[in-house]
Parts: structure tokens; C-alpha cells; sequence
């Protein structure tokens, strides 16, 4: 009965995003609360087809994080909560031992029996294989049949040459639609007041072409063109300078150099008779007077100042965001709601699609059924996962919606990162 209506109504997807590195530096204190929360989430929307992509897998410490990576890993494949998925992929990059191709990415897959034909792809055979039982697949070279993973060159950010950050790519096959997933994790803003210095920051200018090496990559001739979902951790941050402008539009700025002559600590005081501090900036220090607003309607009267995305409007859509910024929240289990003083809060962890993948997910007005916009069953959520509980520095984020049935190649990609690049 249930593979029937998935043959009539399509295959409900869940896609999460989730930055886990304080996971593996707290496992004691957070790695339960964590799962709770997601396997909430997995109840909760019931999906049939589960991708799950972490970044920075193991935390700082390599030695003891491959030791807590197996023991993450084996949780989630033995969990009663995923009894109902017979079979999974994982695929962990454990190339520790080269820093220039380690990427401490980590993609899960979770198929629930219901599910009939769910295939992928062999990278290098150029086919797909259907998916039987559950395996763990260790990427400890730069190829794997089954995935193709990148590290960004060491000249994209030469302040943190052999920080772990690239992409991996899979490709699926189900419902009648092949599509490509990939886990990204994106360069940060390694020093808070050199992100104010221009607009749009330097960390920004990086931070695109790092993304335009992956579109390029996975929109390259080697494999047909599909419809794909990048989700990961962008490290995309709210424009500085006009967002300071913003918050402290009734103070004057302070900027206190160095002996070298560069500004490395910016203060804005009221201009009144207290000269009261508003905000306060450093390399690795954040502190607003207020900082209540980054909360206030989900945190969205921010959205403006979220524009990184905009250099990729006609190659990248996203579902509308709802919910406050995902970063940096306090790793202190007791003060869950609160941001860390560390960097501006902002919207690092995202799902983001091609244009043709958009289509997959939001079903044009004249196409949807009288009623269906109000069906939980088959409503589009995006958000993110533990609001009101410690999770980490990093909210994860999840998108839900229900892949169309017999839709095949007509979704075949079109934008512009695969016609023109």
C-alpha cells in the first residue's frame, strides 16, 4: 500500500545540514541532545528518502575524533529510530593523514523500506546500481567511485591554507528523478574587522569563488547535467560595514590600530554625554548592546544584509528563510538561545538548489491541487532543527518536501551553471 502511494504521490525527502565539530569537542553533554532533535525531525516529516550531510566531522582534534566519528556513525546506523531503513550509505573523507585533501565531510543516506528501485551512481563506470543493505564507505583518496570529492586549492585562502574545506558530490536515482546532492563547506571570516573593511567583504570575494569552483565541478561535461541540492555550511555572513552603519546609526566610530597602522578593533559609542558603547568588534569579539535583534521576528529584519547569495540569483534558488541565523550559538548547554560573542550572528548553514531542483520541490500555482497548499502531508518546510535546545555552535537546517512522481527528464538542468559557464 505505502509503495503504491509513493508511486501515485512521489517520495517525501528530508534534507539536513549540520556543522557537528562542537559535537565531537562536547560528546558528553550535547552528542544525545543532538540526536534527540534529529530523530524528532525524522518522525516528525517521516521521509522516505533521508540525506544527512555534516561538515567538519571529528572536531579540532584529529586523533581523538576517529574514534568519535566511528562511534557517531555506528549510532546513527544501529539507531531504533532509522529501523525502518534497511538501507544507507556513508561516506566519510578519512584522508587525516594529507591535510592538503582531508575535508572532514561526512554524507549520510537512509532509504526507508517503503521505498521500491532507489539507485546511484557510479562516478566511474558512468552508471547507476541499485542500492542494497547498508554500507560505510571511507574516502581516504582524493577519488571514490561512488562520490566525487574536491578540496578548494590552498591559494583560495591563503591565511588557512590546510583548513578543511571542499565539497562532495552524489548522485541518485528514484521516483523517476536522478539528481545530484552535494555537501559544501565554505571558507569563514577569519577576522571580524578586516570582514567591515569593504563591502561586500574580502571573506565574501573568497567565499564565491569557492562556490563557483563547485558549480563549475559538478556542472562540468563529464557527467549529464541534473538538477541538484548543495547543502552544507556556506559560511555566508551579513554584509558588515552597512550592517554596523545599521545597529549603531545613532553612535560614532571608533577605530584603534595596531603598530603596524591597521585598524584591529573597532568601537562605536553613542554620541550623547555617556558615550555609551553599542558595539564593539575585534578579530574574534562580537558585542552588541542589543543583542536581542538578531532574534527578533526569527531574526529575519536582518535578511537584508544577508546578500552573498545574490552574485548566484540566476544559477541558485532557496525555499524563503523563516528561522533566526544558525551561527554562532553558545556552546554552554544552559544557554541554548543565546549567540557566542565571538562573530556576528549570520545564516552559515543553508539548502540551497538549482533552478531546475526548485522545480522538483515547489510545484507551479497552476499545477497544485485544490487544497494541497494547506495538506501537511505535502507541504514544503525549510528550517532548522533544535530552536530551543543546545545543538552546538551551529543550528542544523532541514528542508522537507515530496520529490514528484514520473517527472523524469523533463527536469533535466537548464540554468544557466549548466548551459553557460
Amino acid at each position: 500500500m505505502m509503495a503504491r502511494r509513493i508511486a501515485e504521490q512521489g517520495a517525501k525527502i528530508l534534507l539536513v545540514t549540520a556543522n557537528v565539530g562542537s559535537l565531537f569537542e562536547d560528546t558528553e553533554n550535547l552528542k544525545k541532545v543532538w540526536l534527540k532533535e534529529f530523530f524528532e525531525t525524522v518522525k516528525a516529516h517521516k521521509p522516505h528518502f533521508l540525506a544527512l550531510h555534516c561538515q567538519e566531522c571529528g572536531g579540532k582534534s584529529l586523533e581523538s575524533g576517529v574514534t568519535e566519528v566511528e562511534r557517531f556513525v555506528k549510532e546513527l546506523m544501529a539507531a531504533q529510530e532509522l529501523k525502518d531503513y534497511s538501507r544507507a550509505r556513508v561516506y566519510i573523507d578519512e584522508s587525516y593523514e594529507s591535510p592538503e585533501r582531508f575535508t572532514a565531510l561526512g554524507s549520510f543516506y537512509f532509504i526507508h523500506d517503503s521505498l521500491k528501485n532507489v539507485s546511484e551512481f557510479d562516478f566511474e563506470a558512468g552508471m547507476f546500481q541499485k542500492v542494497t543493505g547498508k554500507e560505510i564507505r571511507t574516502i581516504r583518496q582524493q577519488k571514490s567511485p561512488m562520490v566525487q570529492k574536491e578540496k578548494f586549492p590552498a591559494d583560495f585562502f591563503p591565511q588557512c591554507q590546510w583548513s578543511r574545506k571542499g565539497f562532495i558530490r552524489t548522485r541518485w536515482g528514484l521516483s523517476s528523478c536522478d539528481f545530484d546532492l552535494v555537501n559544501v563547506h565554505l571558507f569563514h571570516d577569519a577576522h571580524n574587522v578586516v570582514a567591515w573593511k569593504e563591502s561586500p567583504s574580502y571573506y565574501a570575494g573568497i567565499r564565491q569563488k569557492a562556490m563557483d569552483f563547485v558549480l563549475q565541478r559538478i556542472s562540468d561535461e563529464r557527467h549529464k547535467k541534473l538538477p541538484f541540492f548543495l547543502f552544507g555550511d556556506f559560511n555566508f555572513r551579513l554584509d558588515a560595514r552597512p550592517l554596523f552603519e545599521h545597529l549603531c546609526s545613532t553612535g560614532t566610530l571608533e577605530a584603534i590600530t595596531n603598530t603596524n597602522n591597521d585598524v584591529d578593533k573597532l568601537i562605536f559609542r553613542e554620541t550623547n554625554n555617556d558615550r555609551k558603547v553599542i558595539l564593539e568588534v575585534e578579530r574574534k569579539s562580537f558585542n552588541y548592546v542589543d543583542p536581542n535583534v538578531f532574534q527578533a521576528n526569527n531574526g529575519t529584519s536582518l535578511l537584508q544584509f544577508d546578500k552573498e547569495l545574490l552574485v548566484f540569483k540566476d544559477r541558485l534558488d532557496e525555499m524563503e528563510i523563516t528561522f533566526p541565523p544558525t551561527y554562532p550559538y553558545s556552546e554552554d548547554v544552559r544557554h541554548a538561545k543565546q549567540y557566542n560573542t565571538t562573530r556576528c550572528p549570520a545564516w552559515c548553514d543553508r539548502i540551497l538548489m538549482s533552478t531546475s531542483a526548485k522545480l522538483l520541490v515547489a510545484k507551479p500555482e497552476d499545477e497544485r491541487e485544490e487544497g494541497e497548499r494547506e495538506n501537511e502531508e505535502n507541504s514544503i518546510v525549510y528550517d532548522n532543527i533544535g530552536p530551543n535546545v543546545c545543538m552546538g555552535d551551529h543550528k542544523p537546517v532541514f528542508l522537507s518536501f515530496r520529490l514528484p512522481a514520473g517527472k523524469g527528464n523533463p527536469y533535466a538542468c537548464t540554468c544557466r551553471c549548466c548551459v553557460v559557464l
